[in-house]
């Protein structure tokens, strides 16, 4: 048995927001029932070995539109894990917009990882990422994030990385940082085009988010570049930023119970998607040890020097991008390649620039 399994949720297809590059289909009120959400933390925690670990995430829509419920199942999976001589660690990430009183009590919960969505920068982030009505809600997000921060809750970040917002992502760095986050998840629009020139930007993008990480460092902690120098120096990663099971060492369950390897993946949970595993979460297995996927290496990426620390591991990024879970493409590629390449001089730069200073 693993010591560590991951299952996430997906609470809702609601949204109260219309962000304009969401790869979650159609936002349609369909609540997870309570007896599913129960029924796959039991068969989860059957997954893991005792003494080990329950990574739970919810998702949606927007998943604090079921903060009741949510807060019902942290109790449950906190209860069961102790049962079993087992922990649970529990992750979330909110368009922060929700804050009820419910979904305060949520969002400030000790054992909860939070990570908020925003988009770099104010501009950035209304371009898209508008409720209903079409309205701005950048102010209310900043708002979520100071009183979040100003409560000792210490919130990450999400920002999505787009073509059209290249340019605004290093600047925004330094925003966020100023707003007291100090950790940022930077996350590439794997469903969106990307040209040639949009590549060639992109790479111009990390360096100059690399060189406002490495000044900002120790205590400024940026994804892409804490993963590629903790690859690089072999350092142990963080389950957050390592685990990958894709079906095998994690399952996301949607509001109908039916399963998936990625919750990223899940969408309007169609019959005829692609990604959808067999089995349901009410079929009564004992658990979700089975391997119900055929996942290998790839061939195309064994003479790379980053090969050991890429994260074209990542098999649900490219299955999105290529529709083979063990193929990336030539963007993923880039990525890699250029965080690596970005972080090493930045920290470099910055070493040389504090050595001549002193």
């Amino acid at each position: 048995m693993p010591q560590h399994f991951g299952l996430t949720l997906m609470v809702n297809h609601a949204c109260n927001l219309r962000c304009a590059y969401c790869y979650t289909g159609a936002k349609f009120h369909a609540p997870m029932q309570q007896a599913i959400g129960e029924i796959a933390m039991d068969r989860a925690m059957r997954t893991v070995a005792e003494a080990g670990i329950l990574e739970l995430g919810f998702f949606g829509g927007e998943p604090l539109l079921e903060s009741t419920m949510i807060a019902h199942w942290m109790r449950y999976a906190g209860s069961r894990a102790a049962e079993r001589r087992q922990r649970v660690r529990f992750s979330m990430t909110t368009n922060g917009t929700q804050v009820s009183r419910q979904a305060w009590e949520v969002m400030m919960a000790k054992d909860l990882e939070l990570t908020l969505s925003f988009d770099a920068t104010p501009q950035a982030h209304d371009r898209h990422r508008r409720d209903v009505r079409g309205q701005a809600t950048a102010g209310i997000v900043e708002a979520t994030l100071r009183r979040l921060i100003d409560s000792g809750k210490s919130p990450r970040v999400n920002v999505v990385v787009r073509p059209d917002n290249l340019e605004e992502i290093a600047g925004g760095l330094s925003y966020i940082h100023a707003l007291g986050v100090r950790c940022v998840d930077l996350s590439l629009d794997l469903w969106t085009r990307w040209s040639p020139t949009d590549g060639s930007r992109l790479e111009s993008c990390i360096e100059k988010s690399a060189a406002v990480w490495a000044q900002l460092l120790p205590e400024f902690s940026v994804n892409w570049f804490d993963a590629k120098i903790a690859g690089l120096t072999s350092l142990p990663e963080s389950e957050a930023t390592s685990r990958c099971g894709f079906g095998v060492g994690e399952i996301a369950v949607a509001p109908s119970g039916n399963l998936y390897p990625c919750e990223r993946l899940i969408g309007e949970d169609l019959p005829s998607s692609p990604s959808r595993l067999s089995g349901h979460a009410l079929d009564g297995g004992a658990d979700f040890s089975s391997d119900p996927l055929s996942v290998g290496s790839c061939n195309a990426c064994s003479g790379c020097v980053l090969g050991s620390v890429c994260d074209t591991r990542c098999r649900c990024s490219n299955f999105v991008r290529t529709g083979n879970v063990n193929h990336p493409d030539g963007l993923l590629c880039l990525l890699n390649k250029a965080t690596a390449r970005a972080a090493i001089a930045a920290l470099t730069t910055n070493r040389l620039l504090l050595t001549s200073m002193n």
